[in-house]
């Protein structure tokens, strides 16, 4: 199953190269691990995957990269896939388009200086707390939210996942009830996130 999750590292022009992690979701374990001298994690710094991460800043399509460090027996593997989802990506479309709330359990974004921002997602999906939903759009109809942290640990993680999830359960309810709309019910969990966001963390909401 996996702890899937994306990375989103930002190039030169402001915009984003969009890679993906399989188990990177667990525990937010990549905020510490990703590095200059291991841009893709990994147990050790890995020269090629450190060039391969220098070309890709200024790639437009990855036909002109040496995709060495794409394959997967790399004597150093890493823990996100170096070959990228997307080049040069906005902010907004990356929330948008690339980003599923439903099955990415987190987005790492990570400057140019390295510093790294871990985001849980929250998906406004209620196909699966609400009889009357069949279907619901898995990108871009979620939010992403920093966590606090203390001591280089998340604090309270599980705890705000769980609250949304409890909301969410409501909402669904409700839903069925016929007290809320869709447009309504996607309204409320936007508003309750907001009001449960301190001013220390970041909060980014997106919905169709």
């Amino acid at each position: 199953m996996g702890h899937r999750a994306l990375v989103a590292y930002e190039r030169p022009n402001s915009s984003y190269n969009i890679h993906y992690t399989h188990w990177g979701g667990l525990n937010l374990r990549l905020t510490h691990e990703l590095t200059p001298q291991r841009p893709f994690g990994g147990e050790r710094p890995d020269d090629q995957q450190q060039v391969t991460f220098e070309q890709l800043l200024d790639a437009t399509t990855i036909d002109a990269i040496d995709t060495d460090a794409f394959d997967r027996e790399s004597t150093n593997d890493p823990s996100v896939r170096p070959q990228p989802m997307a080049l040069g990506v906005s902010f907004d479309e990356l929330l948008e388009e690339h980003l599923n709330y439903l099955s990415h359990e987190a987005l790492y974004v990570v400057n140019e200086d390295f510093q790294v921002t871990a985001y849980r997602t929250h998906w406004f999906g209620l196909q699966y707390d609400a009889e009357s939903v069949t279907d619901e759009p898995k990108c871009g109809n979620g939010a992403v939210r920093t966590v606090r942290w203390y001591n280089g640990e998340p604090v309270g993680d599980g705890y705000v996942q769980g609250e949304f999830q409890a909301l969410k359960s409501v909402v669904g309810e409700l839903v069925d009830r016929g007290v809320f709309t869709r447009s309504s019910a996607v309204t409320y969990m936007a508003q309750k996130l907001s009001e449960w966001t301190s001013p220390t963390q970041d909060l980014h909401i997106w919905t169709p």
